[in-house]
């Protein structure tokens, strides 16, 4: 019998392989995306970073296991300092200064998870969130596998593909799936719902890097 977690991610896999399947990932695992792409890129992963530790937060704040609770707000440490020393490498590596705006695609995936987290309830929360822990895992591994050598992005890809990563999603699996058996249909029914919504936002922030999407000027 599957567990809840696979069967979000055998009911989302279309989403998944489009996203593998980007001119973005593409061209990152060949090692000759644009670099005004990944710039865009790294710049609103940062803004969006800020905003993914804050929805971490609020989880730990409902959450009533206290080993869940801690976890939690590791994964919002984790998001907040490891991840953003590494964006910091790339801004001194790209000379990106100042404070680049939110885009579309960031302003509108922050606002769902902080959204989220902070008026659902725990489950459906933390199924918000999944799809950045679980999605950047496998696509840092598909990566990896496909990776030209060398290549320009290979720290990036080597954070992502890492065993202190792939830790931290396998912890977040399992919370996923003691709060799913613990709850109602309806509800998993809800994580259902935001973990396909959250996926879907996968897409868009990556398509957003390639295209590099702006607002409009109106």
């Amino acid at each position: 019998m599957s567990t809840f977690s696979e069967s979000l991610w055998n009911n989302n896999l279309d989403i998944y392989n489009f996203i593998t399947n980007t001119d973005f990932i593409q061209q990152l695992s060949d090692g000759c995306l644009p670099e005004e792409k990944f710039r865009y890129y790294i710049q609103q992963d940062a803004l969006y970073l800020a905003d993914f530790g804050k929805a971490l937060a609020l989880l730990a704040v409902k959450a009533t296991d206290q080993s869940h609770m801690l976890q939690f707000l590791q994964f919002a440490q984790g998001a907040v300092i490891v991840e953003k020393a590494l964006h910091e490498n790339y801004f001194r590596l790209y000379n990106i200064t100042g404070g680049p705006e939110k885009m579309p695609g960031c302003f509108a995936y922050t606002h769902f998870l902080v959204s989220t987290t902070a008026i659902q309830p725990l489950e459906v929360g933390v199924a918000a969130v999944l799809p950045c822990f679980w999605i950047y895992r496998e696509v840092g591994k598909y990566i990896l596998k496909h990776a030209a050598t060398p290549n320009p992005y290979q720290q990036w890809i080597d954070t992502y593909a890492g065993d202190e990563f792939d830790t931290l999603v396998t912890q977040m699996l399992e919370i996923t799936n003691t709060l799913a058996a613990q709850t109602t249909d309806s509800l998993r029914g809800q994580m259902q719902e935001v973990f396909r919504f959250s996926c879907r936002m996968e897409w868009t922030f990556w398509n957003d890097a390639y295209v590099l999407n702006a607002w409009k000027p109106v």
